[in-house]
């Protein structure tokens, strides 16, 4: 497995960005002889939580193993707490970055697929939210969406105190999502885009949510599961014990990944271990 840090120009944010990613290697421990077929590998965007960074993920154990075990390419994304959406006033387009500007970009140095089915968009908060958004707004991209306690907080941010002495403000909600007054009906309401999909006849995205029973999320989290159902939008919602912490983020992640059809690789035995009911 290859942990690496990469940086590079992005014509989105027009300033040099970066990402961290795990590529699965060959393990040590392999079958001898001729090298195993090379396919190109499916790959999960993840993208972090608020006050976060790409290197949030880097040296997750989970993860790892997970790249480890399924061959799965993992991509890391930065945000800088901008909920991984487009910001027109200042043209830094976050979200096409992450939907389509990043999967080019490591499509091109990494043996990635291109396949839209082998190609997952994941992450926790408010890189939960991202990821379904973003999910659906290129759904042509993405065959797969993974939120995890997704911070939906487009979701009432027209009801955010006014003031500075905090970064959670009214300011700053209208800095990320613009005019508050019509965000409910833009873009930024994943409802909004399911819609779009269904009515288009658009690729609809293997969609997978959750949020625990004590995080302050759950209640926009159903609203958002109650209105993909009244429109028939396909999805799997649930919820759990716990609340917004590691606790949870980690065990519903990989319960996530695992609902994208992902196939373990081969568990070759160490040659140098010998069972001691052989000796």
């Amino acid at each position: 497995m290859a942990l690496i840090q990469a940086n590079f120009t992005s014509s989105c944010l027009k300033r040099p960005v970066r990402f961290n990613a795990v590529i699965p290697a060959d393990s040590m421990f392999g079958p001898p002889g001729a090298a195993q077929e090379q396919k190109p590998l499916k790959t999960v965007y993840l993208l972090h939580g608020y006050s976060g960074s790409c290197s949030y993920w880097f040296t997750d154990s989970v993860l790892s193993a997970i790249a480890q075990r399924t061959g799965l390419a993992i991509i890391m994304a930065n945000d800088e707490n901008h909920f991984y959406v487009d910001d027109m006033r200042r043209l830094d387009l976050y979200g096409e970055h992450i939907g389509r500007e990043l999967v080019e970009y490591t499509r091109s140095i990494f043996p990635l697929s291109s396949k839209r089915e082998d190609t997952i968009i994941a992450g926790v908060s408010m890189g939960g939210y991202g990821a379904i958004r973003n999910g659906l707004k290129y759904n042509d991209t993405f065959g797969h969406i993974v939120g995890i306690s997704p911070a939906l907080v487009y979701d009432g941010a027209g009801a955010a105190p006014e003031g500075s002495g905090s970064g959670i403000h009214r300011g700053y909600f209208e800095m990320v999502f613009g005019d508050l007054s019509k965000v409910m009906e833009s873009d930024m309401n994943p409802a909004v885009l399911a819609k779009k999909i269904l009515d288009t006849g658009g690729p609809v995205p293997n969609l997978y949510f959750a949020t625990g029973f004590n995080d302050m999320l759950v209640f926009t989290a159903r609203k958002l599961h109650k209105e993909l159902e009244a429109i028939g939008f396909p999805h799997f919602y649930e919820e759990g014990p716990g609340s917004h912490e590691g606790a949870f983020f980690e065990p519903h992640m990989l319960a996530g990944l695992e609902r994208c059809g992902l196939e373990k690789r081969p568990e070759f035995r160490n040659p140098f271990w010998v069972d001691a009911q052989e000796k």
